[in-house]
């Protein structure tokens, strides 16, 4: 029988492994998700969540439960993805072949995906990331300008940028 939740999260917290593999079933395909549309690469995906849950093993002790753990977990999924996302210098400007070649191996990955999942994992990277952040995760232009060292405004353009070019791919279909 599976753990509740506030169970597993408390057992967890005192160390009981099985109960994190519990919370770990439980959340793997969320974390897995954002960082497959922020990052648009499976294996960096993957080793983003295993990150995450590496992250949250070593800060549950501290989680108060002020918020939902899905919550928590997912800021610290978000935020994980970012930071792989900077060091892994997708911020930098892509030549257009660069960007094909990105474009090709995620529409590739995601054969099985629908069709708006694999036209944003087409955008460009930063017109991506701000798309997912804004549109799919709730963000703010104002947080999201902070979360990826870009100018407001900036975040604002990415949005519209994203949002025309999955207009126009999708029309197409």
């Amino acid at each position: 029988m599976a753990m509740e939740i506030a169970q597993a999260i408390a057992a967890a917290k005192n160390g009981d492994k099985q109960a994190f593999h519990c919370l770990y079933q439980q959340f793997i395909g969320r974390v897995y998700a954002v960082c497959w549309r922020l990052l648009a690469n499976r294996q960096k995906a993957e080793d983003a969540s295993q990150d995450v849950f590496i992250k949250v093993w070593q800060q549950l002790p501290a989680f108060r439960g002020d918020s939902s753990f899905a919550t928590w977990l997912h800021s610290i999924a978000t935020r994980t993805a970012i930071d792989i996302w900077r060091t892994e210098k997708y911020l930098r400007l892509t030549d257009s072949s660069d960007e094909l070649e990105l474009a090709e191996q995620a529409v590739a990955c995601s054969s099985n995906e629908a069709p708006l999942e694999q036209a944003i994992q087409r955008l460009p990277a930063q017109a991506r990331a701000v798309f997912v952040l804004f549109a799919l995760e709730g963000y703010q232009h104002q947080e999201i300008a902070a979360l990826l060292g870009i100018a407001e405004g900036t975040s604002k353009a990415q949005y519209h940028r994203a949002r025309q070019l999955l207009q126009e791919w999708l029309a197409d279909e």
